[in-house]
């Protein structure tokens, strides 16, 4: 009876692991702390007129490696003026093939910041709502973002959503982006592997796609997060909400090597 009951609590008290700390992002909490005071360094510098004082719903944000989209991404977390009292980040499937939306029901996220606090009463809500999967996964797009939403909003409790083939997330991005309180987080890279020139191509349509809502065009680029972009689009042109551009680049423009490049891109989402 004893085993049963504590193996019962650890069920309930199921832990996401980190899966791609010591790749995409430091394994060390020196070494992330160190890695945001970088990038916050090149903000006071040379990036303070990116930084726009509005209240923002939803955050577009990269989920490369630190060391190429890190800055971007930290540029969008920094133009959040209220910390949210929970944090949804949702992001495409790499590892696993599945139909659908996946909503895991974790108590804890772990970072090396420290652990992040699943909202387990939001988590029930949306699935009372809507039509979820519930996958085992080690999705990078998403756990990327876990030590900036530490780091930012300590306080704050998250739900991590990954979607796969087949997804129907307009619903999902609507509730999110009307719930009080909530931030709401779309993961995705640009273009991938092709030579600068031709990312820049690519990529700017992807841009002015999203800053003018029109989903035609941004489909004339590549975004391997298309599906939660798109969804996102829509559901800023039915309840009235915008979207500004906050940092655009390439690795190209980080390692010196044009001939194979990927894009990274973040942006801010608000009644701007």
């Amino acid at each position: 009876m004893v085993k049963l009951k504590k193996y019962l609590k650890m069920e309930r008290l199921l832990k996401r692991k980190m899966s791609v700390s010591g790749s995409f992002y430091p394994d060390k909490k020196e070494d992330i702390l160190s890695s945001f005071e970088y990038f916050n360094d090149l903000i006071s510098n040379q990036f303070e007129d990116k930084l726009f004082k509005k209240n923002q719903k939803a955050l577009i944000v990269p989920h490369a490696g630190y060391k190429y989209s890190g800055f971007s991404a930290n540029l969008a977390y920094r133009n959040v003026t209220q910390t949210p009292r929970r944090v949804v980040v949702i992001g495409p499937s790499h590892s696993v093939a599945f139909s659908g939306v996946s909503l895991k029901e974790y108590s804890f996220y772990e970072t090396p910041l420290g652990n992040i606090k699943a909202d387990s009463d939001y988590m029930s809500f949306l699935k009372s709502k809507f039509e979820f999967v519930s996958i085992e996964h080690e999705e990078h797009s998403t756990e990327v973002q876990f030590p900036f939403i530490k780091h930012y909003f300590e306080e704050a409790e998250m739900v991590e959503i990954v979607y796969g083939h087949k997804s129907d997330l307009d619903n999902i991005v609507e509730e999110v982006l009307n719930s009080e309180d909530t931030l709401l987080l779309i993961s995705t890279d640009l273009s991938h592997f092709n030579e600068q020139k031709k990312a820049n191509e690519l990529d700017n349509n992807c841009i002015k796609g999203i800053e003018t809502l029109d989903i035609e065009l941004l489909q004339r680029g590549e975004a391997c997060g298309m599906q939660g972009v798109v969804s996102l689009l829509r559901v800023c042109k039915k309840i009235g909400l915008h979207v500004k551009s906050v940092d655009y680049r390439t690795s190209g423009d980080i390692t010196g090597d044009m001939d194979s490049v990927v894009g990274y891109y973040s942006a801010i989402v608000g009644k701007l």
